[in-house]
Formats: structure tokens, sequence, C-alpha cells
């Protein structure tokens, strides 16, 4: 069994489905305590339970409750997303600035609120799962390429200033992942396209990838793992792809 995390307490947004709950899982699996954040408090529950951690039901869009928040975790994973696919001159401005803070804003209250007691006990670990899109840009996606760029740069902010204490920050970048949230894209994609929904993939998603394929939950997970633990203490400011190529184009 491999128990490098043990002693740490994990907290991973978005916890209770695809890559939050793959991140949950291979956190819990090395030892980590974890706490599943979700809306959905159903979902972070019964994961929770499966894993003997706890279930934290919020609401990451009420910024100001966040603000006030004081977070005692190790690790924290800044999962949670959403996505809406559209024209810039049809984009609603409210939903481009609710992704916008759920994506962005709610990270930074959320670093911020951890980072005490990370500089306290002189270890810490910020994980952002960040997108292809933090790197690239894709048409129809003008909030999400927008949040995630802008996480990157507040990922690397937040190394500067935690390097020398003990707190390192990283971005992991995977290209579409086999997740709800890629899933509910692809009729999206198809009527903005005009193309059929079984032809998505192949004409739309993974035109840029040199691997034709979906990237699965369970190998971010594994990345998010390593660079949880105490072998990555050298790893800050970076952001890991894992898109089959996208980025090298």
């Amino acid at each position: 069994m491999d128990n490098t995390l043990n002693g740490r307490k994990a907290l991973v947004t978005g916890g209770a489905s695809g890559i939050g709950a793959a991140c949950a899982r291979a956190l819990a699996a090395r030892g980590a305590k974890v706490v599943v954040a979700d809306v959905d408090a159903s979902g972070a529950g019964k994961l929770a339970d499966e894993l003997g951690g706890t279930a934290w039901e919020i609401d990451l869009l009420d910024t100001d409750a966040l603000a006030a928040l004081s977070i005692d975790c190790d690790i924290l994973v800044n999962n949670a997303g959403i996505q809406k696919v559209a024209p810039i001159e049809e984009f609603d401005p409210a939903e481009f600035r609710r992704i916008v803070a759920l994506m962005l804003e709610a990270p930074f209250l959320l670093i911020r609120a951890a980072l005490p007691h990370m500089y306290a006990n002189g270890f810490g670990r910020i994980i952002n799962i960040s997108s292809v899109h933090g790197l690239r840009a894709s048409a129809y996606k003008s909030a999400y390429v927008s949040a995630k760029h802008g996480l990157e740069g507040l990922s690397k902010v937040t190394a500067l200033e935690g390097g020398e204490r003990g707190v390192t920050s990283t971005c992991i970048n995977p290209g579409y992942v086999r997740t709800p949230l890629v899933e509910r894209q692809i009729a999206d994609q198809a009527r903005l396209h005009g193309i059929p929904e079984a032809e998505v993939l192949a004409k739309v998603m993974l035109t840029e990838s040199a691997v034709k394929r979906l990237v699965e939950p369970s190998e971010v997970a594994s990345l998010a793992a390593w660079l949880a633990s105490d072998d990555a203490g050298m790893v800050t400011g970076a952001s890991y792809t894992m898109d089959g190529g996208w980025s090298a184009r």
C-alpha cells in the first residue's frame, strides 16, 4: 500500500464526480484524509463515506462566504468547473461572470483561506485542475478559456509567494477528459458546427490531439497524487499538459 500521504488532509472541490472524484480516491488511497467539497451534497456524502473522509456541501459561487473562510488543509485541489459553449456575441454576460467566479475567483479565495495553515506548518500543495484551454484557445469558449488562463497566472503567483514557506502551486492541463462536463458539450458542439453528435469527437474535440482518445479521470488523478507528495517538493509554478499532444502544435 502507498502511504505517502499519511497524516495529510486534502480538500477537493467538485469532488463528487469526474476528475474531482478520481482525485479524491487517489489521494485517499495514498493515506490522505479527504474532504469532498461539492454543491451536490448527496454525491459528496456517498463518496466521502466510501473513502472514510468528510463531505462538505458548499456553493463556490457564494464568494462572500468564501472570503470569510479559514481552511486547515495540507492539499488543496481546485477542480470545480462548468462550461458554456456559445459565440461571444451570443454569450450571456451573467453566465460569463458565473464561470469566472467559479473557476477563478473561488480558487483564489480558497487558496487565500488555506495558505495561513500551510504556512504555519511549512507544507502545502495547491493543485489547480486547469486545462489545455489554460494554454490554448478554442472558439465559442470565451468564459472558460479566460478563467483557465487566469488560473494559470494565479497558480504562478501562489508558487512565487509560497516557495520559501514550503507551499507549492501547480496546474494540470488535460485535454478533453471522459467526464459529464465533456459529455454535455457534445450536443452544443454538434449544433454549432452543424454535424451529427456522433462526429463531434473526431471532427471537433480530438482534431488537435496526436493521441485520438479522451483522457481518463484516473490519469489526471495519478498526476495530482504525485504532485501532492513529498517527492514533488521542487515542482512549483509549473503546468503539466496531459493533452495527447494538442499543445505541441
